[in-house]
């Protein structure tokens, strides 16, 4: 098959790809002929084909993958047909949550509680049950307790390309505490978007003390939704 012929079967399957598209998922459906540079190299033309044709589509690189998007200079005009954008609704106890482990990955949950003071068991529960964090394993000291980090849909979710995409401390300013703090552990260079969502985002989930031997409670609020095809995601749409 020709470039032209390759590059109309990668924007069907970035069609319909719910979440960024890999290079390696690409191959397994066109053979492993096709080396993985090449893949990415058809991505890279056909994302310049729709920049170039102004098209209200764009081709974009996220979480180790591709994805077809709105242009951003449309969000107002999708706005108008959804109001609601995100996948996923997370509370301020949920974001500030991520955000520590983001930085600090992989913890504990008595790493995570003794920055944010308060039990964590629930909002673990609830970011485990969104697929945002994994368990990576265990730390080896007493009581070997398990150790938590962020994946790939966390990625996905906040439009990052990588964990080097994380806000810069200049970033977080005027956002929580917990975020302020955190920020002075690793970060790097441009995606604000954690701080702005958790910025404005609803304090839904209750905080108890933090107390390990307390049972974990379920969280409440965050309630996955289905999100529209082709819909500008996370930075643009939040305005």
């Amino acid at each position: 098959m020709d470039d032209t012929e390759l590059k109309r079967i990668l924007e069907a399957l970035l069609l319909v790809s719910e979440k960024s598209l890999q290079v390696d998922s690409v191959r397994e459906v066109l053979g492993p002929e096709l080396e993985p540079q090449e893949i990415r190299r058809l991505f890279l033309d056909l994302a310049r084909d729709y920049e170039q044709a102004q098209r209200g589509i764009r081709i974009v690189e996220v979480a180790e993958g591709f994805q077809m998007v709105t242009d951003p200079a449309l969000a107002s005009w999708v706005t108008r047909l959804t109001r609601r954008v995100r996948t996923i609704r997370l509370t301020k106890p949920s974001l500030e949550t991520l955000a520590i482990i983001a930085y600090r990955q992989p913890l504990t949950r008595i790493e995570i509680e003794q920055v944010r003071g308060v039990d964590v068991g629930g909002v673990l529960d609830t970011l485990l049950r969104l697929s945002l964090i994994r368990i990576t394993g265990r730390k080896e000291t007493v009581g070997r307790p398990l150790l938590y980090a962020t994946t790939r849909e966390f990625l996905d979710h906040f439009g990052l390309r990588s964990l080097e995409d994380l806000p810069s401390m200049e970033e977080l300013q005027g956002v929580p505490a917990e975020l302020k703090e955190v920020a002075g552990i690793s970060a790097t260079e441009s995606g604000a978007e954690i701080a702005q969502e958790a910025a404005a985002a609803p304090a839904e989930e209750a905080d108890s003390p933090s107390d390990p031997a307390a049972s974990p409670e379920p969280a409440g609020g965050d309630q996955p939704a289905v999100r529209p095809e082709l819909v500008e995601g996370q930075r643009e749409m939040e305005g």
